[in-house]
């Protein structure tokens, strides 16, 4: 049979499996049901199953729960079909579902005595739950229940079967429990209006519902969910919960979503993913710009740099006029404007290599936000980048951060630039700062050059200039609390512009895929997919010009043309 003939009928089989799910009866769990799988969470083995051509077998990662899952590989005549005979009680209704990953997996039930059914999921990344019901009939006291994925396609996972109804006598597994709360709620992503959030799957759960402020606002199948109908620029509390057939856990620890602005703050205005330059205020052998000299592919421009006056904590800025060939500020206000005009942000940033700004006390930290909040007045900048490469007090630069976006309201676009070696981990005080303002920051892009080796997300040590480092030690944030959104790849524009760790444009791109879309990646291939990851960041303009902006002709397209 050609492979167009197969498809063809593969789709009409989903068509009438979905015609089959809304005919199906429902009927209520009593206290006598149970799961009548038998190694349903196959930690025997493939015991009690039968898998065709030899295509299943058993591994110990990854797992839905438990120590093992089944993994079966079609082939090119072989749907890698998987089946047990389950004992069951005529007239009655169960439940059958299964959690599943990789590949097209089917998951369905025949010689049910009535209408046999079936359903279906594409690939899927991360564990996905499979659910339908069948009725059986007057006589019926054993059906056939199977998965399979399809012909020549990629190997399924699955784990975690259940057929949840009563009792039919030959069921070992035990009835399901109440399941515990939900683990790793965060805040995945956020819009004006709605709020995106994830979290961990729950052994035994057969879906979950969303909290808001207290009140139930959503229930799913699956481990995320995005809560529509906020206000722009508020704050919400949310919670989580894991029910099944006996019952809804306790509610899971809260987190804080907030809105975007409606005009910016946390990139409310920006593009889903954007791609970040500094522009240089000196001549360092670097292509002399002027702001309007900033190709379009940047979406924020972060003027490098603002740094410390004679005041404590505060800051001052002065256009570098004789370096830049005579730029005037006149010409430089105009040029910023125009810039927003076009939809740009432009930011001034903070410190640099060789900045001393230190905010330690709450004098330093009021001195801090009032000089930017200055800066920004004096010139029309939208916001702050924070790139203090010589250490940082997480608890008063959190208070200065505040005490800006106060000042400044929610417009504010806030960026930070902090080096490798402080985003290894959620006690460095610059990972501190950024989970401490997660509410009103816009984007972290940490710096993947003049680093060395670190360690990624997995315990391994990973070396500069590979879609591997890049990609691992983003997980660490990506893990740690920040939202997809709020985590860009800094890296240089050309050799000339970092002293080491400088990568072509391929790789960054490679490892942007990677993250966003789970293909090009290394030997590090991360968990999940990060699809609204937000972009990237170079060091700087004026080294792209230099090499004809190779960097940002490459990347910035690729960035905003990520899912």
């Amino acid at each position: 049979m050609s492979p167009l003939k197969r498809s063809a009928r593969f789709w009409s089989g989903a068509v009438t499996a979905a015609l089959a799910l809304t005919l199906a009866g429902t009927g209520q769990a009593s206290a006598a049901d149970v799961n009548n799988a038998r190694n349903a969470g196959f930690e025997s083995g493939l015991g009690n199953w039968t898998c065709s051509a030899g295509s299943g077998t058993t591994v110990a990662s990854p797992v839905h729960s438990g120590t093992a899952a089944l993994k079966a590989t079609p082939a090119g005549q072989d749907n890698a079909r998987c089946a047990q005979t389950v004992a069951v009680k005529p007239n009655s209704t169960y439940t059958l579902s299964a959690w599943v990953q990789g590949g097209y997996t089917y998951l369905g039930a025949t010689g049910t005595g009535t209408t046999d059914v079936s359903t279906w999921t594409p690939d899927s990344a991360t564990w996905k739950q499979l659910s339908t019901t069948f009725s059986t009939g007057a006589s019926t006291t054993s059906v056939t229940v199977y998965l399979h994925g399809w012909y020549g396609q990629a190997a399924y996972l699955a784990d975690d079967v259940s057929v949840y109804g009563p009792d039919g006598g030959g069921g070992t597994d035990p009835a399901p429990t109440v399941p515990s709360a939900p683990a790793g709620l965060t805040v995945s992503g956020t819009t004006s209006s709605s709020v995106s959030l994830a979290w961990n799957a729950v052994s035994g759960a057969t879906g979950y519902s969303v909290y808001r402020d207290g009140t139930k606002v959503t229930a799913v199948t699956g481990t995320s969910a995005t809560v529509t109908g906020l206000a722009a620029a508020t704050s919400y509390s949310f919670q989580v919960t894991a029910a099944n057939a006996a019952g809804e856990s306790v509610r899971s620890t809260a987190v804080t979503g907030r809105t975007a602005a409606t005009g910016g703050g946390g990139g409310g205005s920006l593009p889903k993913h954007a791609v970040t330059g500094y522009w240089q205020n000196f001549n360092n052998g670097a292509t002399v710009q002027r702001i309007s000299d900033v190709p379009a592919q940047y979406d924020i421009i972060a003027v490098a740099f603002a740094d410390a006056t004679t005041t404590p904590g505060a800051v001052g800025f002065t256009l570098d006029s004789a370096g830049l060939n005579g730029y005037t500020v006149d010409q430089f206000k105009a040029d910023i404007k125009a810039k927003q005009a076009a939809g740009k942000k432009v930011i001034i940033s903070v410190g640099g290599e060789r900045g001393t700004v230190t905010v330690n006390d709450a004098t330093s930290a009021a001195n801090f936000a009032n000089s930017l909040h200055t800066l920004m007045q004096t010139y029309g900048f939208d916001g702050v980048d924070i790139d203090l490469e010589n250490g940082l007090n997480a608890t008063y630069m959190t208070q200065a951060l505040r005490s800006l976006s106060a000042k400044a309201g929610p417009s504010l676009i806030l960026t930070m630039a902090p080096q490798t070696i402080d985003m290894q981990s959620t006690s460095n005080s610059y990972f501190q700062t950024a989970l401490n303002v997660k509410d009103i920051l816009t984007v972290v892009n940490m710096q993947y050059y003049n680093s060395g080796s670190m360690l990624g997300c997995d315990g391994k040590v990973y070396s500069q200039g590979t879609v591997d480092f890049l990609t691992a030690l983003a997980c660490i944030q990506l893990e740690g609390g920040l939202a997809p959104s709020q985590v860009g790849l800094g890296l240089p524009a050309s050799t000339r512009g970092a002293g080491s760790g400088y990568v072509s444009p391929t790789i960054v791109n490679n490892a942007l895929d990677c993250l966003t879309r789970g293909t090009n990646c290394g030997s590090f291939k991360p968990s999940k997919t990060y699809p609204d990851l937000r972009g990237a960041m170079t060091w700087s303009t004026n080294w792209d010009a230099t090499a004809g902006n190779a960097w940002s002709n490459a990347v910035g397209p690729h960035v905003h043309g990520l899912p």
